[in-house]
């Protein structure tokens, strides 16, 4: 039996992007299980790791990506006791999710809870657990405390929006004009980076300033963001957008700033967060941290954003909307059914 899936030529644009036809099925190996993958999502991590910028991504091309997924147990290799054909279950690939079907070791695996729907538990799998991990593990957030979240409409910015909601945070977000009532909408304060000095913003609106701020954008942005820190506030880095758009910055010694910061005598800390590195130290947190968020989607306590739902065949698309900053949340990529 034949499958489609993408892969990356070589590092590059977005026409090093192409789907193609295996003519067979993979088997699953020992401990492994065939999924059939229902969605993925097109991530700017996606984009990264196609352009050659993803730290974690050892592989050369040509490989498929796709860094998340939700799909259906196919097939079960030797030695799996724990999961059953036809279970719905999710994974944190980092690669190989562009495509129909794919083997994954079962030990990675988390299991869906059937009420939810396969696009919005996909959201969940890198953006908000990226968020909660970010605001509850790394930055061990209060009631009542202040943040400063970059990208506030995008997929991880909605995310943590939502989730500063539920703590009843004091939130700054930094988003463009048009995108301003997605980030009112849980009752942030936009702040258009576009026409207005964000540090300024923030100092006005505070005694010292926030407790907080979350920023992927990196560049000369990383600096001020640290400005808009009040004494004992913390800085959580987790992406380099400048850099990867070529619009100035250098990731390893971006980096290395980030790390002297920290022997500054203001009490001001930094740290650089990354998914895959958390999830490699703390291998149970991730699994915890996801099931938190299923639970938390059935209750209807946060809701992700869907921007536009896509077929596989719409890849080089849907990576160009990515770069071109114009989606409010998560494009997902329907895949089966």
């Amino acid at each position: 039996m034949s499958y489609k899936k993408v892969i990356i030529k070589q590092f590059g644009g977005i026409n090093e992007l192409e789907l193609v036809t295996e003519q067979e099925l993979p088997e699953p190996a020992p401990n492994e299980v065939r999924v059939r993958v229902l969605t993925t999502c097109a991530n700017f991590t996606d984009v990264m790791i196609r352009k050659g910028m993803y730290p974690d991504v050892k592989e050369k091309p040509p490989f498929t990506p796709g860094y998340d997924m939700v799909g259906v147990v196919d097939k079960i290799g030797s030695g799996v006791n724990n999961f059953k054909k036809g279970d719905r279950v999710a994974d944190m690939t980092v690669i190989g999710a562009y495509s129909e079907y794919m083997c994954i070791p079962a030990e990675k695996l988390i299991k869906v809870p059937e009420s939810l729907d396969a696009d919005e538990a996909v959201s969940l799998v890198l953006s908000y657990v990226t968020a909660y991990q970010m605001m509850y593990r790394e930055a061990n957030l209060q009631k009542g405390q202040s943040v400063l979240v970059h990208g506030a409409s995008g997929a991880v910015g909605q995310a943590l929006l939502q989730l500063a909601k539920q703590l009843q945070l004091k939130v700054f977000g930094t988003a463009s004009r048009e995108k301003h009532p997605q980030v009112s909408k849980y009752g942030a304060i936009p702040i258009d980076y576009k026409s207005e000095d964000f540090v300024e913003e923030v100092k006005k609106q505070t005694e010292k300033g926030v407790d907080v701020v979350f920023d992927a954008i990196g560049g000369k942005n990383f600096k001020r963001s640290f400005n808009t820190l009040k004494p004992g506030g913390k800085l959580i880095a987790y992406g380099f957008y400048n850099a990867v758009m070529g619009k100035g910055g250098n990731i390893p010694l971006e980096f290395m700033k980030l790390m002297l910061w920290n022997l500054l005598p203001n009490g001001k800390k930094t740290t650089f967060y990354t998914i895959g590195g958390m999830r490699k130290k703390h291998p149970d947190w991730y699994k915890e941290d996801l099931q938190k968020l299923f639970g938390m989607l059935e209750r209807g306590e946060i809701q992700p954003l869907i921007d536009r739902r896509m077929p596989l065949s719409a890849i080089k698309e849907a990576h160009e909307l990515i770069e071109q900053g114009k989606l409010q949340g998560k494009l997902v990529l329907e895949i089966g059914e």
